[in-house]
């Protein structure tokens, strides 16, 4: 992400006026003072126009996030004998499903406005999950991966829609800050208040596979609350239509993205470096549940508080890091505290609870410590929101954006694919390593990238 410089008072000031002329794309809001109106959230960085669909992401992401830390052993459980194998590969092509939802949260968006497609998410989340429910009970490896294939599509559609809205509405100079908030939102339903959620209602529902199983279906109701809100409580006029302009046909929109990536390839190498962001986080999904609940002995419950713990960690500064990257620039900020730190902080999530007597209480604690470092750390990526669209320039920015929404996505993918290719030969430790080593390749990368003249200003 640039790193814009900033005066702290400084803020947007909400679009105002009717729809968006179809034949142009938006103009970039100019900055200005927060008025009284706007109040508390517009000087912290929340844009008052959208201000309740931060708060609609947040419900909907909770719901998406209830099973995120047990979905893969429950589906080995139900398919019995040589699940565990088949569970890996349903959600490696969950993974593919997100990968291309991502992308087309970004053109689509561009196509029909932020808002409709929202709500295609939620609708195909919401299907999906009621046919996946179904699925399960059968225990057919094709009908489950289909079922949880099309669902995956959903979520993406929903929340990178959003932020796609925030991209076209937001002052560049504040565009770090806002997209940091995406990501408390974001993060803080998956998977931080999605597994406290399952803390309490596995129990509730009478715990083991059964519990598991209702608290899917719970689910639902926090994405229906999370659509109601964002549909009837966002009117800001510039998600409500086509934001592309009129003149390109619609074809030309959804190949805008791969079009972007040719014409601008620093737009590639940035969206490489975003795709590496978050695939461990993904990958620890996989692997960390057996680990840290059954081989090291602290159980399900304990393995839920540690998530909740460590995302909460990165909920508290994702805000934090997009307002720095907005000071002391974008670049530097992803650099060396979302790349470097990022790769410390995971080495020490995987060594601590090795180190550690298994099940022990204080052994507990400071691995969640550990774990809460990278975290934290992994907030340090924000900025890269605002640096993708940045290479691109004013003209290509939904291109941009589609392109980060897919690498944003597109880290599902690639964690569950580095875990499915690395851990039958690597082990759980060789899946680490690998990430860190993708850590060293991004870093690299970014060594590399300069932001062009006219963000300098914004992004250093």
């Amino acid at each position: 992400m640039s790193e814009p410089r900033t005066n702290s008072t400084t803020t947007l000031t909400p679009p105002t006026g009717t729809a968006t002329p179809a034949a142009t794309a938006p103009p970039r809001p100019s900055s200005g003072t927060a008025t009284t109106r706007d109040g508390l959230l517009a000087r912290l960085g929340i844009p008052h126009p959208l201000r309740w669909g931060f708060l609609g992401v947040l419900v909907f992401m909770t719901g998406d996030g209830i099973e995120s830390n047990f979905i893969a052993p429950h589906i080995a459980g139900v398919l019995g004998g040589g699940g565990t194998a088949s569970a890996a590969t349903i959600i490696g092509i969950y993974g593919v499903a997100v990968l291309v939802a991502s992308y087309f949260a970004g053109v689509l968006s561009d196509l029909w406005g932020p808002r409709r497609v929202m709500t295609l998410g939620a609708v195909l989340w919401v299907v999906f999950q009621v046919a996946f429910l179904a699925a399960l009970p059968t225990a057919s490896v094709g009908l489950i991966a289909l079922t949880y294939f099309l669902r995956g599509l959903g979520f993406p559609l929903f929340a990178f829609s959003f932020l796609c809205w925030i991209n076209h509405t937001v002052a560049r100079e504040r565009n770090a800050t806002a997209v940091g908030w995406f990501y408390v939102v974001f993060t803080g339903g998956l998977p931080t208040l999605g597994s406290l959620v399952a803390i309490g209602s596995i129990p509730a529902f009478g715990g083991g596979a059964t519990g598991e199983t209702w608290s899917m279906a719970l689910s639902l109701l926090f994405a229906v609350v999370g659509w109601v809100i964002v549909r009837f409580g966002v009117h800001e006029t510039t998600g409500l239509g086509r934001i592309a302009p009129r003149e390109q046909s619609a074809a030309r929109v959804l190949a805008s993205g791969i079009e972007v990536c040719v014409k601008r390839p620093k737009v590639l190498l940035a969206v490489v470096i975003r795709l590496v962001n978050t695939a461990p986080e993904f990958g620890m999904f996989v692997i960390m549940p057996a680990v840290i609940g059954t081989e090291l002995g602290w159980g399900q419950a304990k393995w839920l508080t540690m998530t909740v713990i460590v995302y909460a960690g990165n909920i508290l500064f994702n805000a934090f890091f997009g307002a720095l990257g907005d000071r002391i620039g974008w670049i530097r900020t992803v650099k060396w505290f979302g790349i470097a730190a990022s790769a410390v902080g995971l080495l020490a999530w995987w060594y601590v609870p090795h180190l550690v007597p298994a099940g022990s209480e204080w052994g507990f604690w400071l691995a969640t410590t550990a774990g809460t470092l990278f975290g934290i750390m992994l907030a340090g990526f924000t900025p890269m929101g605002a640096v993708v669209p940045a290479f691109a320039g004013e003209e290509r920015r939904g291109a941009a954006m589609a392109m980060y929404a897919t690498a944003a996505g597109g880290a599902t993918f690639l964690g569950n694919a580095v875990v499915s290719a690395v851990l039958p030969w690597g082990g759980p430790g060789g899946v680490v390593w690998t990430f860190v080593a993708l850590y060293a390749v991004a870093f690299v990368v970014l060594s590399f990238l300069r932001l062009p003249r006219g963000a300098e200003a914004a992004g250093h």
